[in-house]
C-alpha cells in the first residue's frame, strides 16, 4: 500500500509540473505559436493516457473474470472440504460406538470367564470328579439316563459359551480394524481437499491484491488524464486570449459605448423575431454577437457590476449599471470574470463566450437599458 502512495504522489507532482500551463508559459508569455505547440503535446498525451487507462481497463475486465470463475472454484472447494470433513467425523462416530461395542465385549468375555473359573474352582475345592465318575454314580438306569443328559448340556452350554465369546470378539475386532482402515482413507481425503482448497484461496488473494493495483493505476491513470484535458482547456483558454488580444475590441461608438465582442457578426437584431429554439415569434430585448467559445467580453461602458452570476435563460450573466438609469446585460457566458459590487472601466474583461443557458451556440447577447426597460442597443455605438 505504501508503494502505491508513493506511486500517487510521484504522478501528482508529475501532473504540477509538466501540466501546469501558467509555469510552462512563463518564459514564453508571448509565443502563441509555443502555446499552440504545448496544447498539441498535451492533447496527445491525453489522448495517449486515455488508450493506457482503457488497456487497464481491459486486464480489469480480464483479471475481474478470472477472480469469478476462481471464486467458483474456492466455493466448490469449500463444499468438498466440508463433505470429506463430515465424512470423517462420522467414521470417527462409528470408531467410538465400535469401541463401546468391543468394551461392552471384553465386559462380558470377563464374565462369562469368570463363570468359568469358578465352577472350575469348585470342582477343584470338592475333589477331582470327572465325568465318568458322575455317571458310574448313578443308582438306577434312569438316573443314569439323567446325569447323561445333565452333563450333555452342561458340555454344550460350556462350548456355545466360548464359542459365542470368541465370535463376538473376532466380529468387533474385524470392524475395527476396517474402521481404521476408513479413517486412514478419510484423514488422507481431508488432507487433499485442505491443501486444495488453500491453494485456491492463495490464488484468490493473488488475483483479489492484483485486481486492487489495478484499479488504483486506473485511478491514477484517470486522474492523469483529467489533470491533462484541465491542462489543455487552460491553454486553450490563454491562446483565444491572446489571438482577441491582438484584435482588441471594438472602438467606441458616437453612442458612447463600446463593442462588447471582437466580431462584428450580428446573428440575432433586436426587436420581435422567430426564437431559434421554440420556433414561435418572440421579443429580442438585445442583439446577439456570434463568438468563440472562451472568447473575452468586454464592459461597454465603466460602471459597476450589479449582477454576476445565472439567470434563466440567459445563462451566465453579468449586468452593468452606468448610472444615470442606463445599464447593460451580457448574457450566455461561459466563464464569469468579475463579482457583484466591483467596479470596472470600459473594456475591462468581465466574462467569457459561451452558449450557457437558452442558446444554440456560442455567442453574446448584449442588451441596454433605460431604467431597467430595453431600448436598442445600435443606438448607444
Amino acid at each position: 500500500m505504501k508503494k502505491w502512495k508513493e506511486k500517487a504522489a510521484a504522478l501528482s507532482l508529475t501532473g504540477i509540473l509538466l501540466f501546469n500551463p501558467a509555469a510552462a508559459l512563463a518564459a514564453d508569455d508571448d509565443d502563441t505559436e509555443a502555446l499552440e505547440a504545448q496544447l498539441e503535446e498535451l492533447q496527445m498525451r491525453a489522448d495517449a493516457q486515455q488508450a493506457e487507462t482503457e488497456r487497464i481497463q481491459g486486464k480489469i475486465d480480464s483479471v475481474s473474470e478470472q477472480l469469478r470463475v476462481l471464486s467458483m472454484h474456492v466455493s466448490e472447494a469449500e463444499a468438498e472440504y466440508a463433505e470429506v470433513q463430515g465424512a470423517l467425523e462420522d467414521t470417527e462416530g462409528r470408531i467410538a460406538e465400535n469401541q463401546e461395542l468391543l468394551e461392552k465385549t471384553q465386559k462380558e468375555l470377563n464374565e462369562k470367564s469368570g463363570l468359568l473359573r469358578k465352577r472350575v474352582r469348585n470342582i477343584y475345592m470338592h475333589g477331582q470328579i470327572s465325568y465318568i465318575d458322575v455317571l458310574f454314580g448313578a443308582k438306577s438306569f434312569n438316573d443314569f439316563l439323567t446325569r447323561m443328559d445333565l452333563l450333555t448340556r452342561i458340555i454344550k452350554a460350556d462350548y456355545n459359551l466360548l464359542k459365542k465369546v470368541q465370535e463376538d470378539k473376532r466380529v468387533v475386532e474385524k470392524a475395527r480394524a476396517a474402521l481404521e482402515t476408513e479413517r486412514k482413507t478419510r484423514i488422507a481425503l481431508v488432507r487433499d481437499a485442505a491443501s486444495k482448497r488453500a491453494e485456491l484461496r492463495s490464488r484468490k488473494r493473488e488475483k483479489d491484491d492484483l485486481l486492487e493495483r489495478m484499479e488504483n493505476d486506473k485511478a491514477l491513470s484517470q486522474q492523469a488524464y483529467e489533470e491533462m484535458l484541465a491542462a489543455s482547456k487552460e491553454v486553450e483558454k490563454l491562446i483565444q486570449a491572446r489571438r482577441y488580444q491582438y484584435r482588441g475590441p471594438a472602438v467606441v461608438g458616437a453612442g458612447g459605448l463600446m463593442w462588447p465582442i471582437a466580431s462584428d457578426e450580428i446573428t440575432s437584431d433586436y426587436g420581435w423575431r422567430t426564437h431559434p429554439i421554440t420556433g414561435d415569434s418572440r421579443y429580442h430585448s438585445g442583439v446577439d454577437i456570434g463568438g468563440d467559445y472562451g472568447e473575452p467580453i468586454y464592459a461597454a461602458a465603466a460602471g459597476t457590476v450589479v449582477y454576476a452570476g445565472w439567470i434563466s435563460g440567459y445563462g451566465y450573466a453579468v449586468v452593468i449599471d452606468h448610472g444615470g438609469g442606463i445599464s447593460t446585460l451580457y448574457g450566455h457566458n461561459e466563464q464569469l470574470n468579475v463579482g457583484e459590487g466591483q467596479n470596472v472601466s470600459q473594456g475591462d474583461v468581465i466574462a467569457y463566450c459561451g452558449s450557457t443557458g437558452n442558446s444554440t451556440g456560442p455567442h453574446c447577447h448584449f442588451e441596454v437599458r433605460e431604467n431597467g426597460e430595453p431600448v436598442d442597443p445600435m443606438g448607444y455605438f
